[in-house]
């Protein structure tokens, strides 16, 4: 999978969350005439020519707007630079060019990153007289484009995942790679050094004080292990929402570097939507995880305190009950230890390969006793099963007509797959296909 991410920047009401929803395939920005609609952080997974990359939608960037929403936009947008790999550029072709982007040019051309200067709005092939007057810019070839209607998208994804292609050609590293990830404050550079045993990173009760993502190697019985720590902000904010935003940009890129995701929680705060929504994230990005529940010295407890609060865990995170839960204290080093044990155990469990038969036979007595409900006066059947992947898992079902396998059926076959094999703490993808 590509590590490769994506910004989208540019001026209010140019079109930028319309190319987002175009990319992504279904309509997850908010969109309005009305400029500055885009507020918070939208990101999402995108493919396209089997190569895969993180989008982030910005708001519109003012860069010298003193209103308080335009200057937490504007320190977004320009974290979202500063992270990017590549970045969309767009301006409005019906609009013509304006100053406001000559401003955001000139700070594009400072962040010396690569930039696509996307001329949005262009319906036909008559406005292509409009792209002239973009060379001013000084950003290259202006690319024409309609996201609203779709014209010209394929060309600019070719170009984006052409991009995309070069970055991810790098020597695969061996060594199993941990990335500690969780909200601002839940213990994530604690952890770190307490493991390592040494200082590293400062540490204080203010959300978001680690500068910059450091990789510490750590040596455990031998083996070389990766740790990833998330930062949470780069540059000094008066803006709460700029101190979240940066913290959500380093997750992302974290957790596509990681072999093993370790999700920290705060006991004392227990699974907040936050942190549901991170261990989302995890399973979109293919990842296997953990979930970390740290600061549990000061929690009161006794002997069933642990089995309630994980009952309690597990009834909240549901349909990802998978993850296996491990209780600690990076204060006083409880248990620290054991979470590189279960992340090696985790580790092997996503590199596991079913044998065909094994499939076929242990499954196929599954499907036989609780078959796929019959709809429409049709009946369904699986006719074969194979693995097809692995890290993560990809399970392959042929069947004579997929469009009848509902959601219900679809997870009691991933819990059957558990049950039978394991897979704890991975995610399974599984994918239906006409034979």
């Amino acid at each position: 999978m590509s590590h490769w991410l994506i910004a989208i920047v540019g001026r209010p009401n140019v079109g930028k969350s319309t190319l987002f929803n175009r990319f992504v395939g279904q309509r997850r920005a908010i969109v309005h005439d009305l400029p500055g609609v885009t507020r918070d952080r939208h990101y999402a997974e995108s493919e396209w020519a089997g190569k895969s990359f993180t989008l982030i939608d910005t708001g519109g960037f003012v860069p010298k707007s003193e209103d308080i929403i335009e200057a937490a936009i504007r320190e977004q947008a320009q974290i979202a630079i500063e992270e990017a790999d590549l970045v969309l550029f767009v301006v409005d072709g019906a609009e013509g060019l304006a100053p406001g982007d000559i401003d955001i040019a000139d700070i594009l051309r400072r962040a010396q990153k690569k930039v696509l200067l996307v001329v949005n709005k262009i319906d036909n092939d008559s406005r292509e007289s409009a792209l002239g007057e973009f060379y001013r810019l000084g950003l290259g070839e202006p690319i024409p484009a309609s996201a609203l209607l779709g014209r010209k998208i394929g060309d600019l994804l070719d170009l984006l995942t052409s991009e995309a292609r070069e970055a991810a050609d790098e020597t695969p590293d061996p060594r199993l790679k941990l990335a500690v990830i969780g909200k601002p404050n839940v213990g994530k550079s604690s952890l770190v050094n307490a493991l390592l045993q040494e200082n590293r990173h400062i540490v204080t009760d203010i959300p978001g004080t680690t500068r910059d993502p450091i990789d510490a190697t750590l040596k455990y019985y031998g083996e070389e292990i990766l740790l990833v720590d998330t930062a949470g902000l780069r540059r000094k904010s008066k803006i709460q929402e700029s101190v979240e935003f940066y913290s959500t940009v380093r997750t992302l890129k974290s957790i596509d570097r990681c072999d093993v995701a370790l999700i920290l929680v705060d006991a004392k705060m227990g699974l907040e939507h936050q942190d549901l929504r991170i261990i989302q994230t995890v399973v979109e990005k293919g990842r296997a995880g953990l979930i970390v529940v740290n600061k549990w010295d000061l929690i009161e407890k006794d002997s069933h305190t642990a089995s309630l609060f994980e009952k309690a865990l597990a009834e909240k995170l549901r349909i990802y009950e998978f993850f296996p839960i491990v209780f600690i204290s990076a204060l006083n080093r409880l248990r620290i230890y054991k979470i590189l044990e279960i992340a090696k155990t985790i580790d092997v469990e996503q590199r596991k390969k079913i044998t065909t038969s094994e499939l076929n036979r242990t499954l196929g007595e599954d499907i036989a006793v609780f078959p796929p409900r019959a709809r429409s006066g049709k009946e369904i059947k699986i006719k074969y099963i194979t693995q097809v992947k692995e890290k993560p898992p990809v399970f392959a079902f042929f069947c004579n007509d997929p469009r009848y396998i509902d959601d219900s059926y679809k997870r009691f076959l991933e819990n059957r797959l558990r049950e039978h094999f394991g897979f704890r703490g991975v995610p399974i993808l599984l994918t239906f296909k006409r034979k």
